[in-house]
């Protein structure tokens, strides 16, 4: 192989079964995953609606053992993992020493002292570095087991009953964040209540060998529902609605938690030191005292959707920019989140426009998230 040779992209288990399903496949990450199989907006509409099924077999799994393993998660990342119970799971960050955010991630305790640690695919190898590194000293041991994990996701208000049909797991004593091993469809899995869309849901870590079974088996009991195979595309328009960010989007090593408005993830008050608390201390005052550019919602006036990169304007001047623009089927407009100056940043500021190709289009200024389930 020659050194300009480009590295063959990696598979699901269940890539053969998503182009006998027709989808449109694409590269994320390094993997060649489903874009959508049909209509986006069906797609999407479907997880608001009833229920949509996802492979989210990419993202990387990494499990922390050891008598310390809590004490390593604490000191290689922002939040309190040592206060997680069992059976729970927590949304925290890994950070580097200077605030900069290395990756958002969920964090499961299976058992007293072994945690999975969920990363983004793109940055699945830099968390497993990070902890790898950050774990000297500690009587724990860092596995890569993104080879033992696939995942699918079933998202939408009819995923209950989809998976009761599936499972004597207890679903109703699962709580948001958490997770529990069970049996569904004959398959061991472990179940656990998280997602991406803003919708109720599960996700299933299961082996890759057991991944087409279990697809095939929610695919059926979730027909008279109205379940649908969904693809990375509406997933990313039902996390924009949601409010959720994106790595690579709305997180970055350039922004700490505090300037992404997420420094709540950060806890000081944890025993022992971290890394990157001073410099995250130092955002957290410069974040009270003089905010930076805030996450902000806008709502298009127009029908010219807005794209990640595009200017924030008001009176001429540019004022944050795009993180994340579509167009929301729920909604029936376009969307975006965006950094803007503090100034523009309370819902209803007049006179906000987004520069799209020299022409400014005006746009709301809203809360997020731009759309919240109803209990």
């Amino acid at each position: 192989m020659s050194s300009t040779a480009t590295p063959e992209k990696r598979r699901t288990a269940l890539d053969a079964l998503h182009r006998s399903l027709g989808a449109t496949m694409t590269d994320f990450a390094g993997w060649d995953m489903p874009l959508r199989y049909g209509s986006e907006r069906d797609e999407h509409l479907a997880v608001r609606t009833k229920a949509g099924l996802f492979d989210l077999s990419h993202m990387g799994e990494i499990t922390v053992t050891g008598p310390e393993a809590a004490q390593l998660l604490n000191h290689a990342l922002v939040g309190n993992i040592a206060s997680v119970g069992l059976g729970r799971a927590r949304y925290t960050m890994i950070c580097r020493a200077d605030g900069g955010i290395l990756d958002d991630l969920i964090v499961y305790r299976l058992a007293e002292t072994e945690y999975m640690v969920v990363a983004n695919a793109s940055n699945a190898q830099v968390v497993l570095d990070a902890l790898t590194e950050r774990s000297d000293g500690f009587d724990a041991v860092v596995r890569d087991d993104r080879d033992a994990y696939a995942l699918l996701a079933v998202q939408g208000p009819e995923s209950p009953g989809i998976l009761t049909s599936l499972t004597d797991a207890d679903l109703d004593g699962l709580k948001y964040y958490a997770g529990l091993p069970g049996t569904v469809a004959g398959v061991p899995a472990l179940i656990a209540r998280t997602g991406y869309t803003g919708e109720d849901g599960f996700e299933l870590f299961v082996s890759p060998a057991d991944a087409e079974k279990l697809w095939l088996a929610l695919t059926e009991a979730g027909a008279g529902a109205g379940l649908i195979p969904c693809g990375l595309s509406c997933r990313d328009t039902l996390r924009l609605e949601a409010g959720m960010p994106l790595y690579g989007h709305e997180l970055s090593t350039s922004l700490t938690p505090f300037d992404a408005g997420l420094g709540r993830v950060v806890k000081f008050e944890k025993d022992g030191d971290f890394v990157g608390r001073g410099a995250l201390e130092a955002a957290a005052e410069r974040a009270a005292s003089q905010p930076p550019r805030v996450l902000v919602g806008l709502v298009a006036e127009g029908r010219r959707v807005p794209r990640a990169g595009y200017p924030v304007v008001a009176d001429g001047q540019v004022i944050g920019e795009v993180t994340s623009g579509a167009p929301s089927p729920t909604l029936g407009k376009p969307i975006a989140m965006a950094y803007v100056d503090a100034a523009h940043a309370a819902p209803g500021t007049a006179g906000v426009g987004v520069d799209i190709r020299g022409s400014h289009e005006p746009y709301e200024v809203v809360a997020l998230p731009f759309y919240k389930r109803e209990k």
